[in-house]
C-alpha cells in the first residue's frame, strides 16, 4: 500500500477528518491534504513524520480506538516509496549490520536470492538495489530468521540504540530493524538549509566591500621566467596552484579558465592561510574577467558536497562561472588534477591515501598548453551541467530558457517568497513603480519582461500544473518590516516596496487568477520561508533558485543528489 492509502485508512478507521488531524498533528490543513491525495510525503524521522503519527494516536485514543503508536509508525514508515532511500546512508547500515552479527555473505546471498559479488558491489556503494525496498525487507527476514538470539538482539539494540525491549517479539524486531537500516543517517537538511540561507542573505556588494575586491590591483610584471617547472608534494602542489594563477593573471589572454580536481581536500582545507591565499587569486582571476569552467567533485558525502558548494556562492554570484561534474567518476585510486588557462597549464596526479607523495608539472609551452586545453575540452564533453547560472548580462539566454522549458510537459511547483508578478494588473504595477520613484526608462523595461514572463506563465497552465506556495503577510507584518515585489526574472535589482492596501491589492488579483486558471494553484502556507529566494521546482527535470537582489541572478540545479536533497528540504521549512 501507498503511503496516502494507509493514511487513508487509518483515518477511516479512527473515524475522524482532516481537519481533525490538521488540528491534533499541528499540520497545515494543505499540508494533509498533501499527504492523502498522494502528491506528496514526509520523509521518516522528520518532524511531520513524528507529527502526524503523534495527531493519528492522539485521535484513536480519543476515539477508544485501539493502536499503538508504534504500530502507527510502523505501516506509515513501511509505506514510504523508495526514494526516501539514501543508498550511501544503505551501504553504510548494511556493512554495519554485517560485521556487527558476522553474517556470512554466501548464507545471506542464498537467503535473499542475490548474487554474492553483487551484493559486495552494494555493501562499497558502486552499485544500488534497483528495487532498494525489496532489498531491505529480504536482508531484515533474513536476520529476523537467522539472528534472534539474545546475544544477537543485544548487540543490534547496541547499533541501533535502542532497548532490547524494543525487539523482543519478531514483529517489533523487523520493524525496528526495517527503519533503521532504511533511515539511519545524518539529516541532510541542515546542510541544505545552510546554503539555502547563505543564498537568500548574501550580499555580493558586501562581500565585494569585506574582501576589497575593489582596490585590488592587477599587477604587471612577470613573477618568473621559466617555460615549465615540476612540484613534489603536497606543499609545492600549493605552490604550484598559486603559480598558475599568477601567471594567468599576469598574461594578456582573455579566455576561459579551465577547472578539473578530484584531489582529497582535507589537507588542504587545515592550512588556512594558504585558504586566503588561494581565495584571493581566485578574486583576482575574476578581477580580470575570465570566465570559469570548472568541473566540481561530488563524488563524496553530502554533507562535504554541500560544504563545498556553499564555499562557492560567492563565486557563483559573478556570473563569471560554469560548473559541471561527471557521473560515476571513479576516483578509487587515483587522484587528478587539471588546469588550463590561456597561457599556462598545471598538471598533476597522485594515489589517493598518499596526496603527499603527488607530482605536480607547471607549464608556459604553447604546445604542451595546446594539448592540455584539448584535454579540458575533452573532459568538459564528458561533464554534464551542475548548474545554468543567469545574470542580467545574459538575460536573452535566461528567457530562451523558459520560453522553450515552457513547452515541455509536467507539473511545477513554486515556493514564492512575494506574490508572483504575473498576476498583477498594469494598472496597480504602474502606481507601484511610480510611487517608488522608478524612473520612466526601467518602467518600460519592467513591462515589456513582465509581459513576456506572462505569455511563458500562460504556456505552462495551459497543459500543464502550476503551484505556487505563498505566506500571507499580515498588516502587523508590513509595520515590522517592508515587502518587497518579486522582481528577478526582470533582473530589476532595487527594491521596490508594497504599502499594505498594495499588497492586499495583489492578493486578489492572485486568487481571482486562480478562479478563472484551471490548471493554477494557490496554496497558502503557515510560515514564511525566504526573503530573497524563491525556489521553483520541474518535476524531476530540475529545480531553478532564483534570488531578487544583491544581485538579481537565477540558479538551474540539474545534479539529481543535489535536486531531491533540496526538493525534499523545502516542505519541512514550509510545513513546521
Amino acid at each position: 500500500m501507498t503511503f496516502s492509502e494507509v493514511l487513508n485508512k487509518y483515518i477511516e478507521q479512527i473515524n475522524c477528518s482532516s481537519k481533525d488531524l490538521s488540528t491534533t498533528s499541528q499540520l497545515s490543513s494543505a499540508v494533509i491534504s498533501r499527504y492523502r491525495k498522494g502528491e506528496r510525503t514526509p520523509t521518516l524521522k522528520s518532524k511531520q513524520f513524528d507529527q502526524l503519527v503523534d495527531g493519528l494516536y492522539e485521535l484513536s485514543q480519543n476515539n477508544n480506538i485501539e493502536l499503538t503508536k508504534k504500530e502507527i509508525s510502523s505501516k506509515l514508515a513501511s509505506s514510504l516509496n523508495d526514494i526516501d532511500i539514501n543508498f550511501e546512508d544503505l551501504s553504510k547500515n548494511i556493512n554495519a549490520i554485517i560485521s556487527a552479527l558476522n553474517i556470512n555473505i554466501a548464507e545471506l546471498s542464498r537467503f535473499i536470492g542475490y548474487d554474492a559479488s553483487f551484493i559486495s558491489k552494494i555493501r562499497s556503494g558502486n552499485r544500488n538495489p534497483s528495487k532498494p525496498k525489496e532489498f531491505i525487507n529480504a536482508v531484515c527476514s533474513f536476520i529476523v530468521n537467522k539472528y534472534k538470539t539474545t546475544e544477537n538482539k543485544e548487540t543490534l539494540s547496541i547499533l541501533m540504540d535502542c532497548s532490547i525491549a524494543d525487539i523482543e517479539n519478531e514483529t517489533d524486531y523487523y520493524s525496528e530493524l526495517n527503519k533503521w537500516i532504511s533511515n539511519n543517517s545524518y539529516s541532510d537538511s541542515t546542510y541544505v538549509s545552510n546554503f539555502l540561507n547563505h543564498l537568500d542573505t548574501f550580499d555580493l556588494n558586501e562581500y565585494i566591500k569585506a574582501i576589497h575586491f575593489d582596490e585590488m590591483k592587477i599587477p604587471f610584471v612577470p613573477f618568473y621566467k621559466a617555460s615549465s617547472r615540476n612540484y613534489y608534494g603536497l606543499e609545492e602542489m600549493k605552490k604550484g596552484e598559486l603559480d598558475f594563477f599568477k601567471a594567468t593573471v599576469l598574461s594578456k589572454s582573455t579566455e576561459p579558465v579551465f577547472m578539473c580536481s578530484d584531489m582529497p581536500m582535507e589537507d588542504m582545507a587545515e592550512d588556512v592561510d594558504f585558504g586566503k591565499k588561494w581565495m584571493f587569486a581566485i578574486a583576482m582571476t575574476l578581477k580580470k574577467g575570465l570566465h570559469l569552467n570548472i568541473i566540481h567533485n561530488l563524488d563524496r558525502p553530502f554533507e562535504e558536497m554541500m560544504l563545498g558548494l556553499e564555499s562557492w556562492i560567492p563565486i557563483y554570484m559573478t556570473g563569471q562561472i560554469s560548473p559541471f561534474y561527471f557521473k560515476n567518476a571513479n576516483t578509487n585510486i587515483y587522484g587528478h588534477l587539471n588546469y588550463v588557462s590561456g597561457t599556462v597549464a598545471l598538471n598533476g596526479e597522485s594515489i589517493n591515501g598518499y596526496h603527499s607523495d603527488g607530482k605536480y608539472y607547471l607549464t608556459t609551452n604553447k604546445s604542451e598548453i595546446a594539448y592540455y586545453k584539448s584535454k579540458a575540452d575533452h573532459l568538459l564533453k564528458k561533464a554534464n551541467s551542475l548548474m545554468d547560472i543567469y545574470r542580467a548580462e545574459n538575460q536573452n539566454e535566461f528567457n530562451a530558457f523558459l520560453m522553450s522549458n515552457s513547452k515541455l510537459e509536467g507539473k511545477r511547483r513554486r515556493i514564492l517568497s512575494s506574490l508572483p508578478i504575473h498576476t498583477m494588473s498594469k494598472k496597480l504595477l504602474a502606481k507601484i513603480l511610480k510611487r517608488n520613484k522608478v524612473s520612466e526608462v526601467d518602467i518600460n523595461a519592467i513591462y515589456l519582461e513582465i509581459e513576456k514572463k506572462k505569455k511563458i506563465i500562460s504556456d505552462i497552465v495551459e497543459k500543464n500544473i502550476l503551484e505556487d506556495d505563498y505566506f500571507e503577510y499580515s498588516k502587523a507584518d508590513f509595520e515590522k518590516h517592508l515587502i518587497s515585489l518579486s522582481l528577478s526574472t526582470c533582473f530589476y535589482e532595487k527594491k521596490i516596496y508594497y504599502t499594505y492596501d498594495e499588497y492586499k491589492d495583489h492578493l486578489k488579483l492572485t486568487q481571482e487568477y486562480e478562479k478563472i486558471t484551471p490548471n493554477y494553484k494557490l496554496t497558502k502556507s503557515p510560515n514564511r520561508t525566504f526573503k530573497n529566494i524563491q525556489v521553483t521546482f520541474h518535476d524531476q527535470k530540475y529545480i531553478m533558485i532564483s534570488k531578487d537582489n544583491s544581485p538579481a541572478i537565477h540558479f538551474v540545479i540539474y545534479h539529481p543528489k543535489l535536486r531531491n536533497a533540496i526538493e525534499n528540504f523545502i516542505p519541512p521549512i514550509i510545513e513546521e
